[in-house]
């Protein structure tokens, strides 16, 4: 039988960074319970740099997932309900919850399923819910909030649309919005089918395999900007050539264009100034 007392100084040394053994050493040996970790076990973590944390890969399929398939996120959250608030960011900071993914989208199904397994609701997911008091009381005691943005830069007006927006205090609720008159967030320049496929295209701006990006237009129509080969986030139109990211306030993206044909796209940030040239 193995000496239940033995261990070697390679747990001794990977148990330590992770907090695990605080005790001194002659008091770990006297310990029934040390927590032993091996090659065997180490190499199952998929990113062991990140450990403790959730992988990546999961966060982001919860919140995707909270948009639309309620049973595959059953099958996630039910075993680990902590990720009922887990948080994704699609791009330049566009910060998304899986509640907050619900709530925009109109899914009350999957948001009352979330906050029974502990997500935080918000002012958006009760606007979705056409909770009339509940929004209006949270304005008033911090006024200007109507104006702040949900996931994508979608409004709070348009999460009451998204909802029941046919229910009576929804129906309330909109018009209250609607009065105060910023509630609906910034208007965006509107552009034909033709102007958005000259920007569609790929663009490299190194020589790795995802140095670069892919700007299509999607079946709803809508301009979209993603790492290369992938879906991504909204272009919103804010002047000649120059575009918003999902209404990220820090974040710019223009288009170079040479004889009417687009050859470049630049990324402004801050700190950062990237330029990927059409492909």
């Amino acid at each position: 039988m193995e000496n239940q007392n033995a261990f070697s100084r390679r747990v001794l040394v990977k148990s330590s960074v992770l907090g695990l053994l605080i005790l001194p050493i002659h008091n770990v040996i006297r310990a029934k319970n040390i927590f032993h970790i091996n090659e065997s076990n180490t190499n199952d973590l998929k990113e062991p740099k990140r450990y403790p944390a959730i992988i990546e890969e999961i966060t982001s399929e919860v919140v995707g997932v909270s948009h639309f398939n309620l049973d595959r996120l059953k099958e996630l959250v039910n075993k680990r309900p902590e990720l009922a608030r887990a948080t994704w960011d699609w791009g330049f900071g566009d910060w998304e919850t899986a509640i907050g993914a619900a709530s925009h989208v109109g899914r009350k199904d999957i948001v009352e399923y979330l906050i029974s397994r502990g997500a935080r609701p918000d002012i958006f997911t009760f606007a979705m819910l056409g909770a009339y008091e509940t929004v209006k009381s949270m304005i008033e005691f911090m006024p200007g909030l109507q104006k702040t943005l949900g996931p994508h830069g979608i409004s709070l007006l348009q999460h009451v649309k998204n909802g029941n927006s046919k229910s009576k205090k929804s129906i309330r609720l909109i018009d209250y919005l609607n009065k105060l008159g910023d509630a609906d967030g910034q208007e965006y320049q509107v552009m034909n089918e033709t102007e958005k496929q000259k920007y569609a295209g790929d663009y490299k701006y190194g020589e790795g395999e995802f140095d670069g990006f892919t700007v299509k237009v999607n079946s709803q129509k809508r301009l979209l900007f993603g790492k290369l080969g992938m879906f991504g986030g909204s272009l919103l139109k804010i002047g000649n050539h120059t575009f918003t990211y999902n209404g990220a306030p820090s974040v710019e993206i223009s288009f170079q264009l040479e004889n009417e044909k687009i050859i470049s796209l630049t990324v402004k940030e801050p700190e950062l100034i990237l330029i990927a040239k059409k492909i």
